[in-house]
Parts: structure tokens; sequence; C-alpha cells
């Protein structure tokens, strides 16, 4: 079940609930400037829970020598998302 915002904001502990039934949607068009630098605006910096000293882990997918897609997320988050996708794996392989 996910959480609301109210549960968000006060916990410290928020675990993302993304899964194959969660929706995904362009939140916003970014620029990148000279020195490689975006920002990401207030409204969803302040939704994802984003503070100044957050550290975000970028996740690529690659296609043909290429990298197609990326994503951001919340490096307090990135140890559930890998034993999520880690775990069926592992049981496929009679480990």
């Amino acid at each position: 079940m996910a959480k609301t915002k109210s549960d968000r904001d006060s916990s410290d502990s928020f675990q993302c609930d993304c899964g194959p039934k969660t929706t995904c949607k362009v939140e916003s068009i970014l620029t990148i400037d000279d020195r490689g630098q975006m920002v990401l605006p207030k409204d969803v910096r302040d939704r994802a829970n984003i503070k100044s000293g957050d550290k975000l882990a970028l996740i690529s997918w690659e296609k043909e020598g290429s990298i197609c897609c990326f994503a951001l997320m919340k490096v307090e988050n990135l140890s559930g998302m890998i034993s999520d996708v880690l775990s069926p794996l592992m049981n496929n392989t009679g480990a």
C-alpha cells in the first residue's frame, strides 16, 4: 500500500512501494547546462522528500552500447530495489 504525503512527512524511513502495477509519468522537462547540471523542480523535490545533501543514484538502461533510459532514486531506497530485482533471479538459479 502506498504511503500518503503525511506519512512521508512524518518519517525519514519512507520506502518506495513502486512495482509492476505502478504508473510512470513525465514530471517535468529538465535542461542540462554546459556543466552537466540540472535542477529538479521544487514541487518534485517536495513530493519525493528530497532535501539538500541527499544522495541520488543514477540508474541506466543500455541498448546496443548506448544508454537509452535512466532514472534517479534516493540511495536509501536502492538496497530495497536491488533486493527485489535480485531475489527472483536467485530463486530461479537454484542458489
